[in-house]
């Protein structure tokens, strides 16, 4: 599997929720709304994620192991810092292989 596509959204206000981030694997399975969060040590990527009936949040998507999730996650922050390096004309720009 590969990311042949990272759209990031950063969002300007305070808080923790620094960008949302649209993903396209194999140029053939796009993945909208996952998030780059400011935890209490790092950032990180959230899933897609909904309330189910019970007023849970669940995960609509999520990687089925560890490796998975941390090639998406470094993939994701890579362009995110590089997103926010660079000036706003930037926003919602694309990286693609």
């Amino acid at each position: 599997m590969e990311i042949t596509e990272i759209k990031v959204f950063p969002v300007r206000e305070e808080g923790s929720l620094k960008a949302y981030v649209t993903i396209v694997l194999d140029r053939c399975f796009a993945v909208h709304d996952l998030k780059v969060i400011q935890g209490d040590s790092r950032l990180f990527v959230a899933m897609p994620n909904k309330k189910d009936k019970n007023g849970i949040w669940r995960d609509l998507v999520h990687p089925v192991n560890q490796e998975t999730r941390e090639k998406i996650e470094k993939e994701i922050l890579s362009r995110y810092y590089a997103i926010d390096s660079e000036p706003e004309a930037s926003v919602g720009k694309a990286t693609t292989d």
